[in-house]
Parts: C-alpha cells; sequence; structure tokens
C-alpha cells in the first residue's frame, strides 16, 4: 500500500511539473509578445467561423469623415488593447448587405472592427480610402472603444472599387501594420504600388471578370520586394466571393492579421511554406517567410502554388468606379528631362468634363520628387486632383507629388488623377525632378 501511495503520489508530481511547465512556457511566449491574443491556434480554429472572444456591437453616427458604421468588438478587457481594423464595401454596394458578415468574425478572434458606409455610394475609389483612414482616426480617438484599440496597430480592407479604396490608403499612410484588398480594383485606372511598405494582401476569385487575373497579376507584381505581400485566389467564386460569408477568404485574412497587426508568429505556419489548406484554392503566391516588424527581414524570392502563375503582361486595368465614357487617348510626348518622363491618357469623357491620368516614369536613376506641367486649353479647368498636390496659374497647371508618392526606381512609374472640365485634349507635357 505504500508503494501504491508512494507511485502515486510521484506520478501527481510529474503531472503537476509538466502543467506548470506548459503554463511557464505560454506565460513566457505571451511575455515575448506582448500583443498576442487568444490560445495557440490550430487549422480549425482558423477556419471556425468564430473565435474564443465574446464580442459586442454600437453604432457610429454619420459626421466622422464617413457615412456611418458599426463598431464590432471584443468584451475581454483582460488582456490589453487589441489592433483595429476598417472595412469599406465596393462601388454603389452597403457594408450592411455586403461585408457585415466579417464584423464579429474578426472581432471574435481578438481585432476591433469598424465597418463603414460611405458618404454616398458612388464615391470614388479614392474618397473610399479617404474614409477609411477617418474611420481609423474616429475609431482611435474618438469612439467608445477607443481604450480598447492600439492606435499603433491598424489596417483596412476593402472589397472591389473599396479595395482599391485601401490601395490608396495603404500609399497615403504607410504606418498602418497590414491591409488587404478584396478583389481591388485600381484607384485610378493604370496604378502602381511601388511605394508600398505595408504587408499587402490581395484575395480574388478564379472566376472574377471585372478584377482579372491578369489585371492583378500587372498590379501585384510592382509591390516592392522588400513588403510582405500575398496573392490567394479562390476557386470557381465571382467578383461578389466577399460578400457572403466563406471560410477560405477567413482562413488566410485572420493569419495575415494575427501576423502584421499582433506580431504573432504563431500564424505563420498557415501561410507558409504553402497554405496549411489549400483546398478551395486555385492559385497562391507568397513571400515567405512572413516575420512581423522587427524580426528578420522575410524572403523576397516569391513561391506560387498550387497552380501557376498568372501571364506576366497585366491587361487594362479596370477602374474602380464605373467608367461614364471611356475614349481613346493618345499619351503626350515626354519631357525632355533625363530624370523623369510624364505622359497622359483621358481615361473618361462625358458632356463638359474627363477624367485624365497622368503616368509619372523615372529615368535611369531613381528620383525623390516631381513635378508634371502643361498648359490648359480653352474653356479647360480643373476640379479636383488625387495622388498629387495641384497648382494652377492661369491656365498653366503644375502638379507636384504627394508625400507618399515622391520616390520612384529607377525605371519605375507612379500615377496621379484628375477631374476636369470642358472638352479632354493631347497637352505636351513636362516632368522634372529636383
Amino acid at each position: 500500500m505504500h508503494r501504491l501511495m508512494h507511485r502515486v503520489t510521484a506520478a501527481t508530481v510529474a503531472v503537476l511539473g509538466l502543467l506548470s511547465m506548459t503554463i511557464a512556457t505560454h506565460a513566457a511566449s505571451a511575455a515575448d509578445n506582448p500583443y498576442q491574443r487568444g490560445p495557440n491556434p490550430t487549422l480549425a480554429s482558423v477556419s471556425a467561423t468564430r473565435g474564443t472572444f465574446a464580442t459586442a456591437q454600437i453604432s457610429v453616427p454619420p459626421g466622422n469623415g464617413f457615412g456611418s458604421g458599426v463598431i464590432y468588438y471584443p468584451t475581454d478587457t483582460g488582456q490589453g488593447t487589441f489592433g483595429g481594423v476598417a472595412i469599406v464595401p465596393g462601388y454603389s454596394a452597403l457594408f450592411a448587405n455586403e461585408e457585415a458578415w466579417m464584423g464579429p468574425w474578426l472581432a471574435s478572434f481578438g481585432f476591433v472592427v469598424i465597418g463603414i458606409e460611405t458618404n454616398s455610394r458612388t464615391d470614388s475609389a479614392d474618397a473610399r480610402g479617404t474614409q477609411l483612414l477617418a474611420a481609423l482616426d474616429y475609431l482611435t480617438q474618438r469612439s467608445a472603444v477607443r481604450d480598447r484599440v492600439d492606435p499603433n496597430r491598424l489596417s483596412v480592407v476593402g472589397h472591389s472599387a473599396g479595395g482599391a479604396g485601401v490601395l490608396s490608403a495603404l500609399l497615403r499612410r504607410p504606418t498602418l501594420k497590414a491591409a488587404v484588398g478584396l478583389a481591388p480594383g485600381s484607384p485610378v485606372g493604370d496604378y502602381s504600388l511601388y511605394n508600398d511598405r505595408v504587408p499587402t494582401m490581395f484575395i480574388s476569385g478564379e472566376r472574377d471578370t471585372t478584377v482579372t487575373r491578369s489585371y492583378l497579376n500587372g498590379l501585384y507584381t510592382t509591390i516592392p520586394a522588400s513588403t510582405p505581400s500575398a496573392w490567394v485566389e479562390i476557386t470557381g467564386v465571382d467578383h461578389l466571393f466577399a460578400t457572403r460569408a466563406n471560410t477560405t477568404e477567413m482562413r488566410v485574412l485572420i493569419p495575415w492579421l494575427k501576423i502584421f497587426l499582433d506580431d504573432d508568429t504563431r500564424y505563420t505556419q498557415f501561410l507558409c511554406p504553402q497554405l496549411a489548406d489549400s483546398a478551395n484554392v486555385s492559385m497562391y503566391r507568397s513571400k515567405c517567410p512572413y516575420v512581423p516588424p522587427g524580426g528578420s527581414s522575410p524572403s523576397a524570392s516569391p513561391s506560387t502554388s498550387p497552380s501557376a502563375s498568372p501571364p506576366a503582361s497585366p491587361s487594362t486595368s479596370p477602374s474602380a468606379s464605373p467608367p461614364i465614357s471611356p475614349s481613346p487617348s493618345p499619351s503626350a510626348s515626354p519631357s525632355a528631362s533625363r530624370a523623369c518622363t510624364a505622359s497622359y491618357r483621358t481615361v473618361n469623357s462625358w458632356s463638359g468634363g474627363f477624367q485624365g491620368e497622368v503616368t509619372v516614369t523615372a529615368g535611369t536613376s531613381a528620383i525623390n520628387g516631381w513635378t508634371v506641367g502643361w498648359t490648359l486649353s480653352g474653356g479647360q479647368t480643373i476640379n479636383q486632383v488625387w495622388n498629387g498636390t495641384l497648382s494652377v496659374n492661369g491656365s498653366a497647371v503644375r502638379v507636384t507629388n504627394a508625400s507618399y508618392n515622391g520616390s520612384i526606381p529607377a525605371s519605375g512609374s507612379s500615377t496621379f488623377g484628375f477631374l476636369g472640365t470642358g472638352t479632354p485634349s493631347m497637352p505636351s507635357i513636362t516632368c522634372t525632378s529636383p
């Protein structure tokens, strides 16, 4: 009997020792990363429709730089602050009808989410980007849950024209920690992400005829090699895949946000070296390994799985907002400056107005800052410019770079767009760089 009791006691001590080691290891891991939230993830947990956090939601009235909104947040107050996520819908869509399913889903995994309606359902992609940033500012500065959000761990998500708004937002605010474009269009037609410094994920549909694989390939390949990026194409779905709840989208989106918002390397296993679950995925491009800020730089060499990568030549980019009356537009003659050249095209035109786009291309050396100039034709005026700063003196127009797109690598390019009144013409355009 004494021997039996001794064995039981020894076994109990051993079990307790293992338990304490497990608890100590978990505590040390959490101490190493103060942003880590939730239990150790599994493939089943990231594929589940709800995480481990209980959630609540509050409405946001209009008047904060966007139409209105809903905030979804974890009710837990014992684990510190959470990363913030702003979501915007596509052209003519409502968040309440199309993306609201994502709010409580993401919040249950430990994020504070603000989903917004736009000021107008026909707002441009760049306006949607502006409203995403306004939503994050409201969330962190004036909302009722601002004390639950870490203002230094923020991200943006958007579908279609809202995805194009994501691209616009990440270029304007490079301090964002993550961005996800769901079948993202282009804010101003042809577009580039040469100045993208925000970890960026594209999720698209195999049967999407609006934002095609070849178009997205042309956009994806402009992301710098040093910027973490990934692209997941979902099998057999069209442009509206993100408007319906689906686990395929979320089991890659959640790890992306966890890695770059929460610095949580426990989630890299689901994306690297390949997808942990490639079911319903027709194509995956990655830059593994994914290392949060502060770690070593991720590998710049992309991998592709399970199908071949899309063709290298991009197709014509879809406009994020539907064109009114597209018209062919010849490019203007490039400037004589060796530092940079500029070319113009008319994107859309209608009675009494038009949308123009200018592409600035660096020469054989990188440039840091650019200025484009041209002369307006009779009856023309410019009402709005995006991705640049406008000054007009009589008929002389000058557009300088914005704070986020002045640096262009050798042979790289950046674009800005504008809305004008009058009849479009083919201006003679100049480009100079300091």
